[in-house]
């Protein structure tokens, strides 16, 4: 890629940046859109909706900036969660790391790059030349100037592993001080026991009494058996669709609403009341409802949630082989109530492993099929291949504007396109494995995504835009650094363009949300609804997680390689800080929280990201004859490897479970809580079924007594 493309690509994602900020600055302002730029502080009752005119409301300003800097950490922890906390918190490390980088990389690294002679350049016509010419190929082939590139890949690292140790050490502690200030919850005294063993005349309630009876008589509480409740789903969603259609036609300021002809379209027949029509729909399904959990309360699975006394008995419990047989009894920590997933719990131990082998399969499959508009993007990029697939593009090719747009936008639009459709996919592999939470479903979708990302876009166009005829030497270890150090360097043009499109302009449609806006606009003005039924979204970790982390292999990658993408990260960094603070404090609310167990996956990509650099390194020092630096890199990916094991025998074990001394410090905390026994006494029936609990209908929607109905319109 030329110059010129890159600053067109730039000033493009530029103008949509400036456009999409100035109208959300406008658009946030407006009564009517609240409930798309704010639905959590209107949920809360937070948001000063006026309908004053005022002039102020038509101007842009960047008001939001400041309120979104202005709130503290412990400000961010109390109202969305340790997760938020530690989403944050990557890109603070990120911004640490990359101005650390920039400095060392724009002003050293870069002017030496820049001033090789390695590749010809013409000073005169530096918009029309590539972007190589500000790379390490640009440096004298057996240069000395290049023993600073192998000083800063030391430093660079040592920089980024005293971060990674700072962070993981300063998320540990909160982990742990978050654990220490909590209220007692239902997941902390609860395990979750699947196999349980059913003797012929008896049923999986019994088992579990007598079994925790008998050998765990000191802590064991009380159990609650899972029960297949699947046929329940469709009986229920069409209930609560009712209700809440109910409670809209129910508001005086929609009186005319109610009345409609039961014709064709509504356009002939009999004047009815809907109104009626609909209570009396709601009847029926929940009588439905209610004959359904009659006939569904002896369908039991066998797994139970069985509650302890204590923190410390449910943990030995979960740690411990119960039976004899180790298919048996088997144990896991029990999810929030809020965050349990149901479906699964019905499954075999069969049809759980083939559903974990499909998805494996499936995985796999959509990774290979990936590579299609992979290919079609990296052609994008060479114009000359684009000529010979069509002929008949030759005159328009040749228009200065159109090429750049082609070569330095188009490609990274494209592929963005391609991968939004990917973490949804994530999220149904991910639910097919048998979790049992929605957390744990998110966070495998997060860990599939972003190996999928590292592949699919850095591998795969790597490999494919450059030497595709020599995928087959990768199976060969010892070119693996060669053959990297000979392509990576060459897609620099192409993942800086990737980085203004993917990054930039996904931040600024990120907070402009123009899918809810549109949503909003045509419920208002086509079906009569003033947005006053809405739900409060939570943020998609499983997508943005790996999209950050995908920036940071980038800047880790081409450091030294490429220093020019530098300041392109930096200001993505910045920007992303103050548009996902914006969004947890305003739009997004907490459905269930993992306790920062994200920061794992955080430290593990940012390893990787150092050893690849490391490989390049290797391979790159090598190409550029300097083997004696090549052979004194080796040690470095050693080191960093040594480093991780480290942090993972330090750390790991504070993010599996809490030790024994902060769950029996707890507990004796406990011991002087006067609201214990009321507690125990509701743990009893904490993890029931929604699907089971009970329906009250007294025949008018005010008076509707239903927890299950309340709870979609809470």
């Amino acid at each position: 890629m030329i110059l010129s493309a890159l600053l067109t690509s730039v000033g493009i994602n530029l103008g949509l940046c400036f456009l999409f900020f100035t109208l959300y600055s406008i658009l946030r302002k407006q009564p009517g859109n609240f409930h798309v730029y704010a639905p959590r502080l209107v949920a809360e009752g937070k948001s000063q909706r006026t309908n004053h005119f005022n002039l102020d409301r038509l101007l842009p300003s960047a008001g939001w900036v400041t309120r979104a800097w202005q709130p503290s950490e412990e400000d961010l922890l109390s109202t969305s969660g340790l997760d938020a906390v530690v989403f944050m918190r990557i890109f603070i490390f990120s911004l640490r790391v990359f101005t650390f980088a920039g400095i060392i990389g724009v002003f050293i690294l870069l002017p030496i790059n820049y001033l090789g002679n390695q590749l010809s350049i013409d000073f005169s016509d530096l918009p029309n030349k590539s972007l190589d010419s500000f790379s390490i190929s640009n440096v004298d082939n057996g240069s000395n100037r290049l023993w600073i590139h192998f000083s800063a890949a030391y430093v660079f690292t040592g920089v980024v592993c005293y971060l990674l140790y700072f962070e993981y050490s300063y998320i540990s502690s909160k982990r742990i001080a978050c654990f220490y200030s909590s209220k007692p919850q239902p997941h902390q005294f609860t395990i979750l026991v699947s196999g349980i063993p059913v003797s012929s005349g008896s049923r999986v309630g019994e088992s579990v009494e007598s079994f925790f009876t008998k050998y765990h008589p000191s802590t064991y509480l009380s159990h609650t058996v899972v029960r297949r409740t699947n046929k329940l789903q469709g009986v229920i969603d069409d209930a609560e669709k009712l209700y809440r259609t109910l409670g809209h036609l129910k508001s005086k300021k929609h009186t005319q609403q109610r009345f409609r002809r039961d014709g064709f379209l509504g356009l002939s027949g009999r004047r009815v009341d809907l109104l009626d029509q609909y209570e009396k729909k709601l009847e029926d399904l929940e009588d439905n409802l209610r004959m359904e959990q009659s006939s569904l309360t002896g369908e039991e699975v066998r797994a139970a949630f069985v509650s302890f006394k204590s923190r410390f008995g449910a943990t030995i419990a979960l740690h411990i082989q119960q039976g004899i047989d180790p298919t048996e009894w088997v144990t896991e920590r029990a999810p929030e109530p809020q965050d349990v997933y149901w479906p699964f719990f019905s499954a075999s131990f069969l049809k759980r492993w083939i559903c974990k082998l499909v998805v494996v399969v499936a995985y796999i499959l959509l990774t290979v099929s990936f590579l299609i508009p992979v290919v079609i993007v990296q052609g994008l990029t060479h114009l000359d291949q684009l000529e010979v697939w069509f002929p008949f593009l030759r005159g328009v090719l040749t228009i200065t504007f159109v090429s750049q747009v082609i070569t330095g936008y188009l490609p990274s639009l494209i592929l963005q396109l391609f991968l939004s459709l990917v973490p949804p996919i994530m999220i149904i592999f991910s639910s097919m494995q048998g979790y049992i939470s929605f957390s744990k479903i998110q966070k495998s979708a997060c860990t599939k995504m972003l190996w999928f990302t590292i592949w699919n876009i850095f591998f795969a166009n790597v490999l494919s835009g450059s030497v595709l005829y020599q995928v087959n030497i990768i199976l060969e270890p010892k070119e693996i650094p060669k053959i990297l150090a000979e392509v990576v360097p060459a897609q620099a043009s192409f993942f800086i363009a990737y980085v203004v499109t993917s990054g930039w302009t996904s931040l600024s449609s990120e907070i402009f949300r123009m899918f809810p806006l549109i949503c909003s606009f045509v419920k208002q003005h086509f079906t009569g609804n003033d947005g006053e039924e809405f739900q409060v979204p939570s943020i998609s970790y499983h997508k943005e997680i790996p999209t950050i982390l995908f920036f940071g292999l980038l800047g880790v990658t081409y450091f030294f390689l490429a220093p020019l993408i530098l300041p392109f990260l930096l200001v993505y960094f910045c920007l992303a800080y103050i548009v996902y603070r914006n969004q947890l404090l305003n739009v997004f609310a907490p459905k269930y929280e993992t306790g920062g167990k994200f920061w794992p996956i955080v430290h593990n990509s940012t390893i990787f990201s150092l050893v690849l650099m490391h490989i390049i390194a290797i391979g790159i020092f090598g190409l550029k004859k300097l083997p004696l630096a090549s052979s004194l890199t080796i040690p470095l990916p050693v080191l960093t490897l040594l480093f991780n094991e480290f942090c993972r025998k330090r750390f790991l074990p504070i993010f599996r479970d809490y030790s024994a001394e902060c769950l029996i410090n707890k507990d004796r905390e406990d011991q002087r809580d006067p609201t214990m026994v009321e507690f125990r006494d509701k743990l009893v029936t904490a993890y029931q079924d929604p699907a089971l609990k009970p329906i009250q209908y007294s025949g008018s929607i005010g008076r509707l007594k239903s927890p299950l109905l309340h709870s979609a319109v809470a």
